[in-house]
């Protein structure tokens, strides 16, 4: 490596640890001025509070990154710019591509770290972060396990009224069933007080119910103290992952439940959707890059107050493009991918745009 590489890399990833570390600050102290009413109110410990902001920074972190890698790119180029430093490098037969190796190289390298970071780290954070604001701050508190509505097969929808994590009993449940051919038919409904699942045997088994069967021509009820029920395609386990939050679940997770939706009948977009969000959003760093350091390339007045300035413009059209795909996305207009990676894609073609206008 070169030492002019090694004072690039060095300024630049300094800059992202400052970006960072500043957009973090501000960002809790932010929160936390919005949640203090909250804080006040249910009387939640200070521990509790630390905890809260402690599972929240990873979160924070994912978020900025990309905004972080942009500022250090547009900082580190500008910097050089204004004190004559570029034109130095320039002058020594550096072109503008080949200045922008190191960056590029750190910003792949920032991106794989981010997939993982924020595909299996962060979630397992922002579970702790949900549990504290549901049981210290009340917030979205549904009680695990409450108001379950789901499609089990193709022609199966379950209801579950509630459901006790602890001891795995499941309570005021409904079971309907679906004629094949004709799925707006209802041929039988099973209503009980409980069900709980059998481990030995791998069935549910309902307590205290009626069963009801349906035919064009009548309709035959018939009470039961315990019924068994074959062919479920759920766990214990499962009906309290049908409740988590996509900001909880990891990429495996997100890509699984994808495929649960899919095999039973649901459309699984939105988890798609969230899935590639995650991967386009860890690789919009490099795109940032790309995009920034050219702009930055050539002295202008404004100094750092204006890469500063083209630092939030540029975020801001990234989130107003990420935003206006996704709402596109979510009605089925666009493909998960092309839904997830459309502001990568404008932003890349904006940047081979600006990168041929830049001289050599």
């Amino acid at each position: 490596m070169k030492i002019l590489d090694k004072y690039l890399v060095k300024q630049f990833v300094q800059t992202i640890l400052f970006g960072l570390l500043a957009f973090t600050l501000l960002f809790v102290i932010i929160d936390m001025m919005e949640n203090l009413d909250d804080f006040i109110d249910q009387n939640v410990p200070t521990e509790i509070i630390f905890q809260y902001y402690f599972v929240f920074i990873p979160e924070i972190i994912r978020l900025m990154i990309p905004v972080s890698v942009l500022l250090a790119s547009l900082f580190t180029a500008g910097k050089m710019a204004n004190l004559n430093e570029l034109t130095a490098v320039k002058a020594g037969g550096v072109s503008i591509y080949r200045f922008m190796i190191p960056f590029i190289i750190i910003s792949i390298i920032i991106s794989f770290l981010t997939v993982y970071f924020g595909g299996y780290i962060v979630p397992s954070a922002n579970k702790h972060k949900v549990y504290i604001e549901q049981n210290y701050m009340r917030k979205g508190l549904t009680y695990i396990g409450s108001n379950i509505f789901f499609q089990d097969t193709d022609t199966r929808i379950v209801s579950i009224f509630s459901y006790d994590v602890h001891n795995e009993v499941a309570r005021k449940v409904s079971v309907q069933e679906f004629n094949k051919k004709d799925k707006t038919k209802l041929i039988s409904r099973i209503d009980a007080l409980q069900m709980k699942y059998e481990p030995k045997t791998s069935v549910w088994l309902l307590t205290g119910g009626i069963k009801r069967t349906f035919s064009d021509s009548n309709e035959t009820a018939e009470k039961f103290s315990s019924l068994e029920i074959k062919g479920m395609n759920f766990k214990p386990e499962d009906v309290i992952k049908k409740q988590r939050k996509p900001e909880e679940m990891s990429l495996s997770e997100l890509s699984d439940y994808a495929d649960e939706q899919r095999k039973a009948g649901n459309d699984p977009t939105q988890i798609l959707i969230e899935y590639q969000s995650r991967l386009a959003f860890a690789f919009s760093s490099i795109v940032v890059v790309l995009f920034g350091l050219p702009v930055s390339a050539n002295k202008r007045r404004g100094g750092l107050a204006l890469q500063f300035g083209i630092n939030l413009l540029v975020t801001f059209l990234y989130l107003v493009f990420m935003k206006i795909s996704q709402a596109y996305g979510k009605n089925g207009v666009l493909n998960p991918f092309i839904t997830a990676w459309f502001a990568n894609f404008i932003f890349l073609i904006a940047a081979i745009i600006n990168l041929k206008r830049v001289q050599k």
